[in-house]
């Protein structure tokens, strides 16, 4: 029987899921903006409360962003500068909206993909780890701290760390940088940044572990139950062989399919820990703009952190789609 090369199936098949992400921004986007202007007013409304401002300044200020014009037309006109890698200029900082969320985007990716690649490196193993010794002192204290990391909301958490390193000292407080950040070399520098990333990482990566702890375990459990295992202990493969190349294979596939969701996860507990720890990144200069009602700030970190969660649920797809070839043939 006669099947097309892999390669070329694998190609369509990426093809076919970046077309699918032009729908999904488009209506992402527009609900966003329709949510964004069913508050009352605008950012000149509050403006207008100064006596000292003119009001024909005001009407100009919105005639030169088109905020007097329909709803319809106030979108399209942010898509078609969207298209132009235009993002607006931001009513608040009146400086283009690319400059301000460029450095924070970068200091959320840095701690978003820290927290991910821990999680990842500590849940994983440790899962395996409890599943082969079910039932075990090992399993119940793992299962129980899993149940704890599950347990506490992380904005609670990020409370709780907040109050020790204040009273303790031992991390700073806010920032990505010390105040003598420049006069240091580079090897200070690298290790400043990451003094200041251990706080919010262990927030969210303790929040996050339970829930990949317990799904590594009972899928690991699962396979090591399953009826193609012993066949292959028969054959005479080691136990080593049996766990590695068949149980854990297939237990890891489904840890791919939420991949795409563990990012979603994490980006909302990424926002909540930004703005308590203050962490300068698109949780917290999105929450700033929404207190303003900076639109072109908070349509610009709406898209960028869509994005990032379609990119996300992509990449779960394309991974998935590597480790399983039932589904590159479909």
């Amino acid at each position: 029987m006669w099947r097309p090369d892999p390669s070329i199936l694998m190609l369509r098949y990426i093809y076919r899921r970046l077309l699918h992400l032009i729908p999904l921004i488009i209506g992402m986007t527009f609900i966003s903006f329709l949510i964004i202007q069913l508050a009352p007013g605008d950012y000149f409304t509050r403006m207008a409360m100064n006596p000292e401002i003119n009001p024909a300044t005001i009407a100009q200020l919105r005639q030169e962003f088109a905020l007097d014009r329909p709803l319809i037309v106030q979108y399209f006109r942010w898509v078609f500068n969207i298209c132009h890698l235009n993002f607006g200029v931001s009513f608040t900082y009146h400086i283009p909206v690319i400059f301000i969320i460029k450095g924070r985007v970068l200091n959320t990716l840095v701690l978003s993909v820290s927290v991910m690649i821990l999680t990842w490196l500590i849940s994983v193993p440790l899962g395996i780890f409890a599943a082969l010794k079910e039932n075990r002192p090992p399993d119940r204290i793992l299962s129980g701290l899993a149940f704890v990391g599950i347990s506490i909301p992380s904005f609670f958490l990020a409370l709780l760390l907040l109050c020790f390193s204040a009273k303790s000292g031992w991390f700073p407080i806010g920032g990505v940088t010390s105040i003598g950040y420049e006069e240091l070399s580079a090897l200070g520098k690298f290790g400043d940044r990451i003094h200041h990333l251990v706080l919010p990482t262990l927030v969210l990566v303790i929040c996050s572990f339970g829930g990949l702890f317990r799904i590594m375990r009972g899928n690991f459990l699962e396979n090591l139950r399953a009826p193609y295992v012993t066949p292959a202990r028969a054959k005479g493969l080691s136990e080593k062989k049996v766990i590695y190349k068949h149980i854990l294979r297939n237990s890891i596939n489904p840890l791919i399919t939420i991949f795409g969701y563990e990012l979603s996860g994490l980006l909302s507990g990424v926002a909540l820990v930004e703005i308590i720890l203050s962490w300068p990144g698109l949780g917290r200069l999105m929450l700033e703009a929404v207190m303003t009602q900076d639109l072109y700030v908070v349509m610009a970190s709406l898209l960028v952190g869509g994005v990032l969660l379609i990119l996300g649920n992509l990449v779960a797809d394309i991974l998935l789609a590597f480790a399983d070839p039932r589904i590159r043939y479909r």
